[in-house]
């Protein structure tokens, strides 16, 4: 199963305050645990929504908004990719996770869509053309 994991904004990531050497230090452990334990398949840290955009779509119609968005604690700061065995596999990998802001925090585990999910919507061509996405990503060495 893979799991997203998301790390919530606060104040001071939308402010684009960075993380000390001592949180990108126990951080780096944190990430080598991971990596060692065959559960990291990608993770990043993202800069403020200021930098950032949205599209709203209503219709056939797109409306871009840059950034910054006003509600922090419903915007992302940063995200792993994981495989692991369930849910429960996740939260107590999370909760091994050094605090990521420092202070009040939150992070959320999110399930990823697998193609079996789709059930009979997802035909033996769109399947066949989801493998070989996935096939080239693999190649290419992304996730």
């Amino acid at each position: 199963m893979r799991f997203m994991i998301l790390v919530k904004a606060d104040k001071n990531t939308e402010a684009g305050v960075l993380p000390d050497e001592k949180l990108l230090t126990e951080m780096g452990k944190y990430n080598e645990e991971l990596l060692k334990a065959g559960v990291l398949l990608a993770g990043e840290g993202l800069p403020p929504s200021s930098k950032g955009a949205r599209v709203r779509f209503s219709g056939g119609k797109r409306t871009v908004t840059d950034g910054p968005f006003t509600e922090a604690k419903e915007l992302i700061a940063g995200f792993w990719l994981w495989q692991v065995k369930s849910k429960e596999e996740a939260i107590e990998w999370v909760k091994r996770c050094p605090n990521p802001t420092g202070t009040e925090g939150e992070i959320e585990i999110r399930q990823v869509f697998e193609a079996e999910d789709f059930g009979a919507e997802l035909t033996p061509e769109l399947r066949e053309a989801e493998e070989r996405m996935r096939a080239h990503l693999q190649q290419s060495g992304k996730p």
